[in-house]
């Protein structure tokens, strides 16, 4: 187990050299192998502890780059992850206890947990923890389909920028979509496209004033009124 520990490590200082020598500040872990497919194969407190572990000596290795996790729940290669949602991943960051650990959410994964991507945000960003955001779109509960940001769940698209504004958040926005069947270059155009058309919508004062009243309210009716039909 420890040699495949290093190996993981030495592939993140890797990544993290790379990252200096491209005069950028922020490298993502994302631990598609970190987990295990069948319960009671692991020892879920080892697992933790060497998660915790690994965590803290990257960190420490490269204290002037930022070393987001991205967390999802569940892969081909890892049916479990050992990192599976927001809740968890903020509860890891509590242990690492690193200035410059955090967090990077992608909308796919959260709705393949189960979680609405805005409510998972606005957990990081509470906690200063929020360093990266990736854009994408889901056709159905546990299909990685990698679509148009929007395309599918506009409701809850609309929920992440609101919340990313009202977090003020200042960092990347990627676009982890897979246009296997489009024209990937007219694809990211749209995305682009499609972020600022909504960014527009949900920081418009009327907008704003009709969503402040509604969820002071707890009217959903009124919210999907406004949303949906009140252009």
């Amino acid at each position: 187990m420890k040699k495949f520990e290093k190996k993981a490590q030495d592939l993140v200082l890797e990544a993290g050299k790379a990252a200096q020598a491209l005069e950028t500040n922020h490298v993502i872990v994302w631990p598609q192998f970190d987990g295990y497919d069948y319960p009671l194969s692991v020892d879920h407190f080892a697992l933790w502890t060497r998660t915790v572990q690994s965590f803290q000596y990257i960190c420490d290795a490269l204290p002037e780059l930022i070393i987001s996790l991205e967390y999802k729940p569940t892969d081909e290669k890892t049916r479990y992850f050992a990192i599976p949602s927001a809740g968890a991943a903020v509860a890891l960051a509590h242990d690492v206890q690193r200035v410059n650990f955090g967090l990077t959410i992608d909308v796919g994964h959260c709705l393949a947990a189960g979680e609405n991507p805005a409510q998972s945000m606005a957990l990081a960003a509470s906690k200063n923890l929020l360093k990266g955001v990736q854009l994408n779109d889901w056709s159905r509960f546990g299909t990685e389909d990698g679509l148009v940001f929007g395309s599918c769940n506009y409701l809850a698209a609309l929920d992440v920028l609101h919340v990313l504004k009202k977090a003020n958040y200042d960092g990347h926005l990627y676009f982890d979509t897979f246009p296997r069947n489009e024209d990937p270059v007219a694809e990211a155009d749209l995305n682009i496209r499609q972020v600022n058309t909504l960014l527009q919508r949900v920081t418009g004062t009327n907008f704003l004033s009709s969503l402040s009243k509604c969820q002071a309210q707890h009217d959903a009716l009124a919210l999907l009124n406004l949303v949906y039909h009140d252009q």
